[in-house]
């Protein structure tokens, strides 16, 4: 076991994606791209699965903030389920997007082959 490698996954929005990859590769780092769908909004998002020694990973995690932005999006509630939908109002609400959600991992074992 290497402690000193880590896996980052970092989940982003489809959106900051292609330019976190591009930032990432120019720093010389690797990463997988897996597609992936939020739950809340139900819209795309991108998981990268990108291995690298410990002492990288705070230099992922920088490019990661600098990359990926929240940002305000306007959403449409969906009508109540089993209620009466006549009497429902539906205005757009403003709700917070974007930005990653990043887990830092200890990895038993990492190969390149």
């Amino acid at each position: 076991m290497d402690p000193a490698m880590k896996l980052v996954l970092a989940i982003v929005q489809d959106k900051d994606a292609g330019k976190l990859i591009r930032a990432l590769v120019d720093a010389g780092h690797r990463a997988t791209k897996l597609a992936s769908t939020g739950g809340f909004l139900k819209e795309g998002n991108t998981t990268l699965l990108i291995g690298t020694e410990s002492s990288r990973v705070p230099e992922i995690v920088d490019i990661i903030r600098n990359t990926c932005r929240a940002r305000e999006q306007l959403v449409t509630p969906v009508s109540p389920v089993g209620g009466p939908a006549d009497s429902y109002t539906v205005y757009p609400v403003r709700v917070l997007v974007g930005g990653a959600t990043v887990f830092v991992l200890d990895v038993e074992r990492f190969e390149r082959i």
